[in-house]
Formats: structure tokens, C-alpha cells, sequence
């Protein structure tokens, strides 16, 4: 057989991507190899949600480039994903030795596209579409990641067009998948051993606005995988903060297996920040909420996500940011130092970009508060005893630990010299860490 690698970047949607695209691959000859240096065909599939991630792409298809240069004349390479749907009229000149370009928006092209580039042709599939390709996904299986999780997308692209954000330009208008390959593609992973499923959509609560021929939505897709046969949860993120409906927030009340979790981004603690940025809620309303989740969904994690450095952002909004993780208690947030995107409208705000130092520091002391509130929220459950889903095992500085979580996504470090991957445990909570909590089997 052939052998094929694949360098995932960026989030969980671009890895279930991977997922499925060595799913389609095995059909033709292919296996997996964790090494670039032993493949026939390496692909890159690409985030473009940072300059920096850009960049690295560029860079490891350079390092392939020298191999089919000096070394493997044979060796094909693939350049996939959100950098090539923005950048697809520009990787064939700034990489002359690519053989093909595959965007977002129809992965299921790749089997032809393998069957040309074998012909000598080289290829650019990056048409936009404003449909699924939920007929196409049937005829594959997808090649999921050894793990006790499963990631499924439930909805592709986004409507929000936040001013920061190349998403819709990379991952095109919201789509949403039917239920019906939802939840084979569901059935399927719980059949093949998995213990967690996790809706994935860039707007993952505005599955099915786009339905025309019924209604349905996320609440009744969450309703209809709780009714599935067998041992397991469900999450789902990402949720925009105004489509989270009292609907939705009963229905994680109400169903035993969907977890104790909502990812909700804030980006900024400012209402004037948040009006540049598009985002359609002020501070107020992003409190109110949090208030509503916490006060509905017992033990209930929420986490957020936070950009420094927006154009125009003054010391005094920065500082609303930091207060806005202490007053609404959030659990944990991803940070990132604004980054201008091609084609975005704040890009084009120039005269108002950040210092690079500035921004590099206010990350620090984000970071820092986030760390702070993190250690915080852990500290909750010392002494409590909480079910925690294994997820590996490994030795660590000479003793052996499994490691999983549990339903609110706390990460719990355990004792324990047997393997127990995939096992629902009962763990007292002994102690904690700023990112994780220590436990005890009972």
C-alpha cells in the first residue's frame, strides 16, 4: 500500500477533516504513516485563523518541497483546508511543487483529485458551494483518531461575519448537515467503541435555521442522540452567545447524557469593542446569559474566548476584558493577540492596529487572569466525587497515571497502575493543579 500524512493545523473541525479524508483515502490504497519521510503523498491541511498558522504552512510544504526537490521526485503534495480556500490563486506560484490545491468547501473531491495528480495533472478544487456533501460523506468511512472521542460536524461556515473573523470567507455561509447522517455517523462511532460524541459547527446552535423543509434544531438533534442505545455523552461547541435558547439550555437539564459544558465566546469585555467587532450583544447581555446557564445547569463549566490588541483597543477596555473573566466566573478561556485576516474588515483599520509589545503584554496578563480563574474554579471540587470518562494511561516521571474527564470537561490526573481508557470511573477529587485536578479511584 501507499502511504499517506497528513499535518492537521487549527481546530477541531479541521481535524475531524483529516478524519474523513484519510477515510476516503484508504478506499485507495493508502494507510496512514506518522512520518512525513516514509509517504507517498503528505498533505498539509491548513488554519488560517492566525497569521502565524499561515505562515507554518507555508513553511513545512517548503521543507517537502526540498525532499521532491533533492530526494523523492515521486512524492506528491497536497495543500488543504481554510489557507487554501483564502490563498488558492497563489499556493501553484509561491509553490511551484505542490500537485494539488483542496479548499473547505468539497473535500469529497480528493478521491478524483488523487486519480488526476497519479495522471501528471495538478489540481485546484476550491469551488464554494451552498450545499453539504452529505451524499458523498455516506460512501466513506471516516478514519477516525484512536480515542474515546468522537467529533462530528453538525453545521459548516458561518452567517456573523465578525470583523475579525475569516471563517466566512474561508468556510463559506452556514450549512447545515441532515439529522439522518448525523446520527449514522453517531451510531457508527458508538458501534466502534467510542464513549464521547462532539457536535462540532463554527455556530453550532444555529443548526438548522437553514432547513427549509422541517424544523428542526439543535435541542431536538440533541433530544434524538440522547435516545441512541449505549454508554456515552455528548457535548457540542461552539455556541454563539444570542442563539442559545432557554429551549437549548433545558434540554442539557433535561437529557442524562449531553454534558455539563457551553463554550461561549465573549472576545472582549467591552460593549464598544464588541460593537467594532460585530458581535451582536454588549457586556450586559453576555452576563445575562452566563446567569441564565449557571442558575439552569448544575456544576455547568463555561469557557470562553478572548482576543488583546483589537484595533482601537484602549488600556481601560483591556481592563474590562480582565474584569469581565472575574464577574462572570468564567471556568477558562482561550487567548490570542489579534491578528489582521486578508479580506476582513478590520484588517483595513490600519491607523488603529496595537503596538506588537502592547499587545504581547496585555496577552501575558490575560493569560495570567485566565490562569488565576482557572485554579479557581478547580478548587471547587476538592472532596467532591465525580464520574470522569479515561482517556489514556501513561507513565509519568516513574508512576503510572490515567488520565480523563469529567462531564463538566475538568481534567482529573489519577493514580492507577491498570490501563482503564474508555472506563466511567467514580474518582474522589483529592486536590488540583491550575489546569487539571488530582484524584483518588474509589
Amino acid at each position: 500500500m501507499k502511504k499517506v500524512y497528513i499535518e492537521t493545523m487549527g481546530c477541531q473541525m479541521n481535524k475531524s477533516d483529516s478524519e474523513r479524508m484519510f477515510g476516503m483515502l484508504s478506499h485507495f490504497g493508502y494507510e496512514q504513516t506518522e512520518n512525513p519521510k516514509e509517504a507517498d503523498l503528505v498533505m498539509v491541511n491548513t488554519c488560517s485563523i492566525r497569521q502565524l498558522s499561515e505562515d507554518k504552512a507555508f513553511s513545512l510544504i517548503g521543507v517537502w518541497g526540498q525532499w521532491k526537490k533533492t530526494s523523492k521526485p515521486d512524492l506528491k503534495i497536497g495543500f488543504c483546508g481554510c489557507v487554501a480556500q483564502q490563498k488558492m490563486k497563489e499556493v501553484f506560484k509561491r509553490a511551484p511543487y505542490v500537485d494539488f490545491v483542496l479548499g473547505t468547501h468539497k473535500i469529497y473531491s480528493l478521491p478524483e483529485i488523487i486519480k488526476k495528480i497519479n495522471n501528471g495533472e495538478r489540481v485546484c478544487e476550491c469551488t464554494e458551494t451552498n450545499a453539504t456533501e452529505d451524499d458523498k460523506a455516506s460512501q466513506y468511512e471516516i478514519d477516525r483518531v484512536k480515542s474515546v472521542n468522537a467529533w462530528i460536524p453538525i453545521t459548516e461556515g458561518c452567517n456573523n461575519f465578525c470583523t475579525y473573523c475569516i471563517v466566512p470567507y474561508t468556510r463559506g455561509r452556514e450549512r447545515s448537515r441532515t439529522p439522518e447522517i448525523i446520527i449514522k455517523e453517531a451510531k457508527d462511532a458508538i458501534t466502534n467503541g467510542f464513549k464521547e460524541i462532539t457536535l462540532l459547527g463554527q455556530n453550532v446552535d444555529s443548526y438548522g435555521k437553514d432547513f427549509k423543509d422541517r424544523n428542526y434544531r439543535l435541542a431536538q438533534l440533541l433530544r434524538d442522540l440522547n435516545n441512541l442505545e449505549g454508554n456515552f455523552r455528548i457535548r457540542f461547541v461552539t455556541s454563539y452567545p444570542t442563539d442559545i435558547t432557554d429551549e437549548l439550555i433545558d434540554t442539557v437539564v433535561e437529557l442524562d447524557k449531553v454534558c455539563e459544558y457551553f463554550h461561549i465566546p465573549m472576545q472582549s469585555g467591552s460593549s464598544e469593542v464588541l460593537k467594532k467587532m460585530n458581535r451582536r450583544y454588549d457586556r450586559e447581555t453576555y452576563k445575562k446569559i452566563v446567569e441564565k446557564v449557571r442558575a439552569k445547569v448544575a456544576d455547568v463549566t463555561i469557557t470562553s474566548d478572548f482576543i488583546t490588541g483589537f484595533p482601537g483597543e484602549t488600556e481601560e477596555q483591556f481592563q474590562e476584558t480582565l474584569t469581565a473573566i472575574d464577574e462572570f466566573e468564567l471556568d477558562y478561556s482561550n487567548t490570542a493577540a489579534y491578528s489582521p485576516r486578508e479580506k476582513t474588515v478590520a484588517a483595513k483599520w490600519t491607523d488603529k492596529f496595537i503596538d506588537e509589545d502592547v499587545k504581547t503584554e496585555r496577552l501575558a496578563r490575560l493569560n495570567e487572569k485566565v490562569r488565576e480563574n482557572c485554579l479557581k474554579s478547580n478548587q471547587k471540587y476538592v472532596g467532591r466525587t465525580m464520574e470522569v470518562l479515561i482517556e489514556n494511561f501513561e507513565n509519568h516521571k516513574g508512576k503510572n497515571v490515567i488520565t480523563g474527564r469529567t462531564r463538566n470537561n475538568k481534567i482529573v490526573h489519577i493514580p492507577c497502575d491498570n490501563d482503564r481508557t474508555g472506563e466511567f470511573l467514580n474518582v474522589k477529587i483529592t486536590g488540583t493543579k491550575t489546569w487539571y485536578l488530582q484524584g483518588e479511584l474509589i
